[in-house]
This record gives C-alpha cells, sequence and structure tokens, in this order.
C-alpha cells in the first residue's frame, strides 16, 4: 500500500457506515489523519476504533449536514483536531420514497432535498471557506449516485432529481473555483454492498441473485471499489480532474 495521503487532513461525512466508512478507513490506510463526521456518535466512534486498530489517526464529529452552522462547525474542529483540510468527501445522503412522482410524499420530497443536495451545497460552502485560506488549495469529492445523471428507474424520481443536482452542482463547483487551487469532482456509485441497495424484504443473498442478471458486471460494487475512485479523484495522479463524475456501477449506465 501506498501511503498517497500522509499528511494530509480528510473530513468524510455520512462516515459511520457503508461507503463512507470504507472512504475513511481506505484514506487512514493511506496516511491520512481522518475526521468521520455524521448525526450519530455511535456508529462514528465505531469508524475510528477501526482505524486505531490498524494503526490510523482518526477522530469523530457529530454534525448535521442541513445546518450550516453544524458545518461549519464540524470544518473548524476537523482543523483543530488536525491543522488543514485537505480533502473533504461529501458522502452523507439518504434514499426516501420509492413511489411515483404522483405518489411521492411531500415529506419525502423535502427530505431528500434538505440531505442530499442543500447538505451537500452547505459543507462545499464552508470547505471552500477554508481550503481558500490555505495555499495548498485541497480536492473536494461528493458522491453522487448512478441514478440521475446518468440513468433513471421507475419510482425513485426524489432520489434521482437530487443526484442528478450533485452532479451539476459538482461540475458548477468545480469551474468556479479551480482558480481556488480546489479539484472538486464526483463519484457515481450504483449497486453496492450497502443496506441501500437492498430492496424491501430482501437478503445480501438475494441481491447477488438478482444482479446477475440486473448488472452487466453481475453484481454489485464493493465498497472499496467505490473507495479507491474517491481516493483517486483525490489524489495527484488526478491533478488534471476537474469536474469529473465518475460512474462505478458495474456498467449499469454504459
Amino acid at each position: 500500500m501506498t501511503a498517497r495521503f500522509t499528511g494530509r487532513t480528510v473530513l468524510v461525512t455520512g462516515a459511520g457506515s457503508g461507503i463512507g466508512r470504507a472512504v475513511a478507513l481506505a484514506f487512514a490506510a493511506e496516511g491520512a489523519s481522518v475526521v468521520a463526521a455524521g448525526r450519530t456518535a455511535g456508529p462514528l466512534d465505531e469508524t475510528v476504533a477501526l482505524i486505531e486498530k490498524e494503526g490510523g489517526c482518526a477522530a469523530a464529529v457529530t454534525a448535521d449536514v442541513t445546518r450550516s452552522e453544524d458545518v461549519r462547525t464540524l470544518v473548524r474542529r476537523t482543523v483543530e483536531h488536525f491543522g488543514s483540510l485537505d480533502v473533504a468527501v461529501n458522502n452523507a445522503g439518504v434514499f426516501r420514497g420509492g413511489a411515483p412522482v404522483g405518489d411521492l410524499p411531500e415529506e419525502d420530497w423535502r427530505t431528500l432535498l434538505d440531505i442530499n443536495v442543500t447538505g451537500v451545497f452547505l459543507c462545499l460552502q464552508a470547505e471552500v471557506a477554508r481550503m481558500r485560506e490555505q495555499s495548498t488549495g485541497g480536492a473536494i469529492v461528493n458522491i453522487a449516485s448512478n441514478l440521475g445523471a446518468h440513468t433513471r428507474v421507475p419510482g425513485a424520481a426524489g432520489y434521482i432529481a437530487t443526484k442528478a443536482a450533485v452532479s451539476a452542482l459538482t461540475r458548477a463547483a468545480a469551474l468556479d473555483h479551480i482558480a481556488d487551487g480546489i479539484r472538486i469532482n464526483a463519484v457515481s456509485p450504483g449497486a453496492s454492498a450497502t443496506t441501500m441497495s437492498l430492496l424491501p424484504g430482501e437478503t445480501d443473498a438475494d441481491r447477488a441473485d438478482r444482479m446477475k442478471g440486473a448488472s452487466p458486471l453481475g453484481r454489485v460494487s464493493s465498497t472499496a471499489e467505490v473507495a479507491a475512485a474517491v481516493l483517486y479523484l483525490a489524489s495527484p495522479d488526478a491533478a488534471s480532474v476537474v469536474g469529473g463524475d465518475l460512474v462505478i456501477d458495474g456498467g449499469a449506465a454504459a
């Protein structure tokens, strides 16, 4: 394993489980000091414990990404912990609804917008504000989805609309802030090995059988595979990648 991120501070939202936890572990394994952020302390503490067990360095900070004051405090505490903010991964997101547009509850629609879109926007603002102050700038990776700008399915319009917005916001922000020395990109996962990709009542084994016919690759992506894409975009290897949106979905949106 290389140590591409030794001496770097990485902030990961939604780091208590799934892709967010995998991303936090992967950065720590490559030498980064990691701040694991989310709304609930327990899962974040578990992520930190996993990192420390492997000899890594991490801290947990609770924050609600829909609250601008929480997000500003999160960035401030990240810098207080480790001295800088070199990479931010805006991963916090939810799925709600699972209904046609005409039947989607307004409460679900607003929750999707608040967390998936406004949450990313508020994080970008706070992260950019800090990175502008650093001579080294920084890198930001937003987690979008293959559902949205890349492909659509029936019954998920709310989620699809918000993730398409994340893809568009990423590209616009990338153009706005590359002159500040801040590279902004997105990763758009498809079905991955998280609870979000399970249908109601479905087991992991059921999902594996379903994906044999639902994905050209024949399986879900592992969270480690998604994390590897995030680390690439945040690394010097991607120094000329600006406003990219890397789809990791086994060919579903090809």
